[in-house]
């Protein structure tokens, strides 16, 4: 009797695996910004007409692999046939001037978009000096920029960095942010904000936010 019960367990579960009432008809995309929920479905087409229970996070996360601003997805079945898929973005943290275009990059560097009017992305811009900024820098300061809540990174011009402990951020309106190194971002992203909000003082305006050693912080 066992066996018989296991039999048809079995007969169903294969059913339902490869039954066309579980095939995928409709997509619904969560999660997108700078991509389009079209651009999605369109690189998910080869899931349509397959049986949910055959899909994985990992087809879907291989079929979106040519959209680079895709950082991590999970799926959800909805029987009968709706795939859900939610999508978290790489979030572009700098410009990255490359001829006559900035190029878009996230904390890793991976290239999300290409723009002509730097001005209309409220990012800063990574200076280079003139040459290819070295890895190491770079990675130095997308860090930074990566720990900083997006209304302080829409403030700022440009970022720079002499070497991996001298990371310096400037401000639209020409003040000076002497960064450091890398460590103890998230506390020194909280110190700069607070410093930002405090009023200013008119007669002694602040031209340099010094958050290098972030449980004493200097303005001058």
């Amino acid at each position: 009797m066992a066996a018989v019960i296991a039999v048809l367990l079995a007969a169903i579960v294969a059913a339902a695996v490869y039954s066309p009432w579980l095939a995928v008809r409709t997509v619904t995309v969560e999660g997108t910004r700078m991509l389009t929920p079209e651009q999605v479905k369109a690189a998910l087409a080869p899931l349509q007409g397959k049986p949910l229970p055959q899909i994985s996070d990992e087809q879907v996360t291989g079929l979106l692999q040519p959209l680079v601003q895709v950082k991590a997805v999970t799926t959800q079945a909805r029987p009968p046939s709706t795939l859900q898929v939610k999508i978290t973005e790489r979030v572009p943290v700098a410009l990255l001037k490359q001829g006559e275009a900035f190029q878009l990059v996230d904390v890793d560097g991976v290239q999300l978009g290409t723009t002509t009017d730097p001005d209309s992305v409220k990012l800063p811009v990574i200076d280079s000096g003139g040459g290819a900024l070295p890895k190491e820098l770079f990675h130095a300061v997308t860090a930074v920029l990566g720990a900083l809540p997006p209304d302080v990174l829409a403030r700022l011009s440009d970022a720079s960095a002499k070497s991996v402990d001298a990371v310096e951020l400037k401000l639209v309106d020409g003040q000076t942010i002497v960064w450091g190194n890398a460590g103890e971002k998230e506390l020194k992203a909280k110190v700069l904000a607070a410093l930002l909000k405090a009023p200013a003082d008119p007669k002694n305006p602040v031209r340099v936010y010094d958050v290098s050693v972030p449980r004493h912080p200097v303005t001058r």
